[in-house]
């Protein structure tokens, strides 16, 4: 039966980041392949420019989640005057500059940001060949011991919990998102899994662009995916 690793991603702020369109930040209910692949990476000590490293990590990774906790959604609006000798934070420990003349920052900077406040959510995944350098093993080495700083999908929302969540048992991912013990008080709880991976009555299936080609840093390509709901102990229908 194959091992599937599990990730906690829980924060007061979470930004599981969609389409960014003009200044406008939005977010998806669900974390991206991409974004869990950005995540292992940074905990792997993986450099920006390694895209190679990076494809094959994301072409490797199944993953589904969980959401153990309400969705609530809050928007920031976010001002900021930023010049051409202004240094920013990075994850690699070495400031970053910016490019450009004099006057390329000269006005205030102006966008929404969309994030999850307070969300909780379970990750279940495996890599597929199992047995290729980085193993299930070095991802959870990585997540208790990381390169870097990890985030959940800006800069801003770091984790308030262990990340490494343990290991799991199961046929397929969505059976082992359902065998993970669950919260406390009684919910319906939404799941997101690859199509082919289980599954539940009532579900349906998806084409999500959420895929990075990590040489040109653009979104791209389509992978099936279901969504679906499932009753926690307790809950009645």
């Amino acid at each position: 039966m194959p091992r599937h690793l599990l990730m906690r991603l829980e924060a007061p702020l979470i930004a599981f980041g969609g389409e960014t369109i003009d200044k406008f930040g939005v977010i998806r209910d669900f974390p991206a392949l991409s974004m869990v692949t950005g995540l292992l990476a940074n905990a792997l000590g993986y450099r920006r420019e390694e895209s190679g490293l990076h494809e094959r990590l994301q072409s490797r990774l199944l993953i589904g989640a969980r959401l153990d906790s309400d969705v609530q959604r809050l928007t920031d609006f976010q001002t900021a005057q930023l010049g051409k000798d202004d240094l920013g934070w990075t994850t690699w420990g070495t400031p970053e500059g910016r490019r450009g003349g004099p006057d390329a920052y000269s006005s205030p900077h102006l966008r929404y940001r969309d994030y999850h406040a307070s969300l909780n959510v379970l990750v279940a995944l495996r890599l597929e060949p199992a047995a290729e350098t980085p193993t299930l093993d070095d991802l959870a080495q990585a997540l208790d011991r990381p390169a870097r700083p990890l985030f959940i999908g800006r800069k801003t929302c770091l984790p308030s919990r262990r990340v490494f969540a343990g290991w799991q048992d199961a046929t397929n991912i969505l059976e082992a998102l359902k065998a993970v013990p669950f919260p406390d008080s009684p919910i319906r709880l939404r799941l997101q899994w690859p199509d082919g991976e289980g599954v539940l009555p009532g579900d349906r299936v998806l084409d999500l662009c959420d895929e990075r080609n990590w040489s040109s840093g653009v979104h791209g390509g389509w992978r099936p995916v279901r969504e679906g709901v499932f009753d926690a102990p307790g809950v009645t229908t």
